[in-house]
């Protein structure tokens, strides 16, 4: 007689919001695996419709509370875009510091507080406390440095308000900046340290056959500018975006998924993807990090994303102790001016991975329309197919024993599912 088993996690832990996944197992074999995104959107971007353009990089930073710059970021440029406007070199300098303090607190909140409990054995973060204390205080002060640098720059740790459409509304004092120096010195080598702690990790044995999206610039690792590199062998612009991918509703899901337009593929973008197509852009200390721990490239592991963060976070370091050294304030903090017709689309490099925005506005300095592509839901598809390799090869593990690698494979992603809808409850069918 065919019996049926089901079991419901009510969330996620350590996801930033909720959803649900649902797995159906029948005569030994996994079906089904469907992420069901089940909370309703926020509408951002009929939200915007008929606000000024200055207000969007304010508007955009909400969607997301731990990586609000790369919202900001990625609105300014392409607005900039639809204006014609181009910044100062010592703007883009300042804006690629502010990207830096944006991955060092994300990357660092999740490495300690999100992810590292996966591979320790241990249920959360905080649990670190008992018997991993030096490492947890020390993603804390590394964490810290991030919002301190953004705090600086964006006049806040969280939502920044200092960042405007061609520069900044104020420019930073240099005592500022170079107060933040010796903490920076010592965090660059504290993240050299948690790069070996975390390549020290034992990672299940699953490689990918991936798609590989990310920025790429030919002098630099890529935060806000570039072309959009798929896979190692094709390269298209930025404004070829949507016809080089597709976002698509499923029935089971009230978020959207993205896939290639030409192969019907999922792909990959964040950490690891960057690392991949842009090892050789690294800071001289991340590459030779890379060298010394001995990672494979490409690195086809989701599992190990979790290096690819530490060894980014070290770039980071080591790129704003360059800027900080150096800065002095010059010229106006942005470039004026007049409102016109046109459309502007941009690409940056969120914490988690590509970012698109597209913007129309008028000569009446009004939105017209607005479209934002954001790495959790271009990643979503991927996650659901991976899901269904790496639990089809764990049939006869129990309930409980599939929802933990479940979320255990999730949160190699590091997903804001927030910044689009909620994650995650997981249910098993077995039948």
């Amino acid at each position: 007689m065919a019996t049926g088993r089901t079991i419901r996690i009510e969330a996620f832990s350590r996801v930033e919001g909720e959803g649900g996944l649902r797995l159906k197992i029948q005569g030994g074999r996994l079906e089904e695996v469907r992420l069901e995104i089940f909370e309703p959107p926020r509408l951002f971007e009929a939200l915007l419709r008929g606000r000024a353009l200055e207000e969007a990089p304010d508007i955009t930073a909400r969607i997301c509370g731990i990586c609000p710059v790369a919202y900001q970021m990625s609105a300014v440029h392409a607005l900039e875009a639809a204006l014609g406007i181009s910044v100062s070199p010592e703007v883009r300098r300042l804006r690629r510091l502010l990207y830096c303090g944006e991955w060092i607190e994300s990357h660092c909140l999740h490495i300690h507080l999100l992810h590292a409990a996966d591979f320790l054995g241990l249920e959360s973060g905080l649990a670190m406390i008992k018997d991993y204390r030096e490492e947890f205080q020390r993603g804390l002060r590394l964490k810290k440095h991030g919002n301190q640098l953004l705090e600086v720059l964006g006049g806040r740790p969280i939502h920044p308000i200092n960042v405007a459409v061609g520069g900044f509304y104020r420019l930073p004092r240099r005592d500022e900046l170079t107060a933040l120096i010796p903490e920076f010195e010592w965090g660059l080598e504290a993240a050299s340290q948690v790069v070996h702690w975390v390549s020290g990790f034992e990672f299940p044995d699953f490689d990918g056959d991936y798609d590989f999206v990310s920025l790429v610039h030919p002098a630099e690792y890529p935060f806000n500018e570039g072309r959009i590199a798929v896979g190692f062998d094709s390269m298209i612009d930025v404004t070829a975006f949507e016809q080089e991918f597709h976002e698509l509703q499923v029935p089971h899901s009230t978020a959207l998924q993205a896939r290639r337009v030409a192969t019907g593929r999922s792909y990959l973008t964040g950490p690891l993807a960057r690392l991949n197509l842009n090892r050789e852009r690294l800071s001289p200390t991340a590459k030779r990090l890379a060298d010394e721990i001995g990672l494979e490239f490409p690195c086809t592991n989701p599992f190990k994303s979790i290096i690819a963060r530490a060894l980014e976070v070290v770039h980071a370091y080591e790129e704003s102790l360059a800027i900080l050294r150096d800065y002095r304030p010059v010229g106006p903090s942005k470039t004026t001016y007049t409102a016109r017709d046109g459309e502007g689309c941009a690409a940056t490099e969120a914490p988690r991975g590509l970012l698109y925005h597209r913007y129309t506005i008028g000569s009446d300095g009004l939105l017209k329309q607005a479209k934002i592509v954001p790495p959790t839901s271009q990643n979503q598809a991927q996650i659901e197919h991976d899901l269904s390799r790496y639990l089809a090869a764990s049939l006869d593990a129990t309930d409980e024993e599939l929802a933990h690698r479940s979320e255990a494979l999730v949160r190699s992603y590091d997903p804001c599912i927030s910044c689009s809808t909620h994650f995650l409850r997981v249910t098993v069918d077995r039948s």
